[in-house]
């Protein structure tokens, strides 16, 4: 059985409380840094308004990221699922928070 804990981690200047396992807390923490940062230069642009908008326009930037990676083999099959879990993490609690 696996022990989870919540993680608190800070996005556009918002708490979320996460509940993840104890072994994944450091990669929810730093996938949440890579989100805040990118929705900070999303806003910081000025072309996006509205924290839900920013947050798809981050989402969509990351996954193409992530596509991009995938094709020059640069993340194995497991560490994709691994974002992939965390990216929805993040979602479910943004959705849950509005």
């Amino acid at each position: 059985m696996t022990q989870s804990q919540t993680v608190t981690v800070r996005i556009l200047d918002k708490d979320y409380h996460i509940a993840c396992p104890v072994a994944e807390s450091t990669n929810l923490e730093r996938a949440a840094e890579y989100l805040d940062k990118k929705m900070r230069e999303i806003r910081r642009a000025g072309k996006v308004i509205g924290a839900e908008r920013i947050a798809v326009m981050a989402a969509l930037n990351i996954t193409h990221e992530l596509h991009n990676q995938q094709r020059n083999d640069l993340f194995s099959t497991d560490d994709t699922a691994q974002i992939q879990q965390l990216v929805n993490r993040v979602q479910e609690t943004l959705d849950a928070s509005e």
